[in-house]
């Protein structure tokens, strides 16, 4: 799960607050439907924050911020075009300041970048570097598109100065995290390496270091930095370190410190969800579907991610792939984002075929054996099954599960 990066266009409480304040700013008021369609979008409800802020739209209620938000609404779906439309609609408006213009190319560069509309995501981008000039979170979009457009050596020039404008772990890592989606790890690590240059002077930084290592996959380093992280009275570094565990199969390790963060009043619905995989590392499949639904009521929206994702996981663990189909179906419809998801859909659905096909080869078989020929064993088998590589821990260990859900993509800090 891409834990530590906060994606350039979440920014959860602080959009609803300077949405907010720009409105109570304007000569005209927000009404309760706009207030509403606020927090529905805070709370992850973005189908009814689009209905209200469509709403407001119609009412002439704040027509440039309503935009803005169904935009928001939208681009969270994963409904880009929508989104795209809704920004520029926005930008186009009466009286739109140069903050909320600025806030809005930002908003627009990002749907662009998703909805694979390369040059114009570039185009805002040189509209924010021309207009607003270099800063820390302009360099960085800017060069997330040029490394999707293949521009690698702009890319690299684009994150240098992202580095540079906010030199540390945060940055490092969400650069990082750019370059392993695009399967490029030496080129993200030399940041990594770079910002382990800084020296540790709080437990944040011995836990931003252990995370760094945990990525290095250096997980001695990783612990020791974690163990003085959790000395210096982190909390947090103690999920950390259950998910180095993890990455070992260490489960009865793991499992104390997810036992341990959520004593010490880490979030419930994050230790729930690293103590179901701790019983999926051991195929406790009944004790992990019990502790993901022990953490489902404490979970944010990104936090139920993950561990919706997680439940579909055991299903098809525990060869239920009825069940773990139609859980995967929900799961899209929540988060179409997902590609790994979608992914997962697709393999269930082969799963489906696969046992239909061979249901009728085993009564074929079997009417062949009563005659008197040979019958055959069924091609189906969990050995052969986990030899297919599906199964392996790529799919629901740490690397995964936190991963994703802990990335500055959702600029959420709720999660992680």
């Amino acid at each position: 799960m891409q834990f530590c990066n906060k994606k350039f266009y979440r920014k959860g409480a602080l959009v609803l607050i300077s949405s907010l304040m720009l409105a109570l700013s304007g000569c005209e008021e927000p009404s309760e439907a706009y207030l509403q369609a606020g927090r529905d979008l805070e709370q992850g409800s973005y189908e009814y924050a689009l209905k209200g802020y469509e709403e407001c739209c119609n009412q002439g209620v704040l027509p440039v911020m309503s935009a803005r938000g169904a935009g928001i609404a939208c681009l969270r779906m994963g409904n880009y075009e929508d989104a795209i439309v809704w920004f520029t609609r926005s930008l186009n408006g009466e009286k739109v300041d140069k903050p909320t213009r600025r806030d809005l190319l930002y908003y627009r560069a990002t749907a662009y970048l998703k909805d694979d509309q390369f040059d114009n995501a570039m185009a805002d981008c040189q509209s924010l570097l021309v207009d607003y000039g270099e800063n820390a979170e302009t360099c960085f979009l800017t060069g997330a598109v040029a490394l999707a457009m293949d521009a690698y050596e702009e890319a690299s020039d684009s994150f240098d100065l992202a580095y540079a404008h906010a030199e540390g772990y945060e940055m490092a890592i969400r650069i990082y995290q750019q370059y392993i989606e695009r399967g490029m790890e030496a080129d993200g690590t030399r940041f990594l390496e770079t910002s382990l240059q800084n020296s540790p002077e709080t437990a944040e930084d011995y836990c931003d270091r252990g995370r760094v290592y945990y990525y290095m996959e250096d997980y001695a380093t990783a612990t020791a930095e974690l163990t003085s992280a959790v000395n210096a009275g982190s909390t947090e570094a103690l999920l950390l370190m259950g998910m180095v565990y993890n990455a070992q199969h260490l489960s009865s390790k793991a499992r104390a410190m997810y036992q341990q963060y959520l004593e010490d009043g880490g979030s419930a619905a994050k230790a729930f969800n690293g103590l179901a995989l701790c019983d999926m590392e051991e195929s406790s499949f009944d004790s992990a579907l019990d502790n993901i639904q022990k953490g489902k009521p404490y979970a944010s929206t990104e936090e139920l991610q993950s561990l919706l994702f997680n439940e579909i996981i055991v299903y098809e663990k525990k060869l239920d792939f009825e069940k773990a189909e139609s859980l995967a179906q929900d799961y899209v419809t929540m988060f179409p984002e997902d590609a790994q998801a979608a992914k997962e859909l697709d393999f269930l659905k082969s799963r489906k075929k696969a046992a239909v096909t061979e249901d009728v080869t085993e009564e074929t078989t079997s009417e062949t054996a009563s005659d008197g020929s040979a019958g055959e064993t069924s091609s189906y088998d969990e050995g052969s099954y986990d030899d297919s590589g599906y199964y392996d821990e790529s799919y629901y260990d740490e690397n995964y599960y936190d991963e994703s859900y802990y990335d500055e993509y959702y600029y959420d800090d709720g999660y992680y």
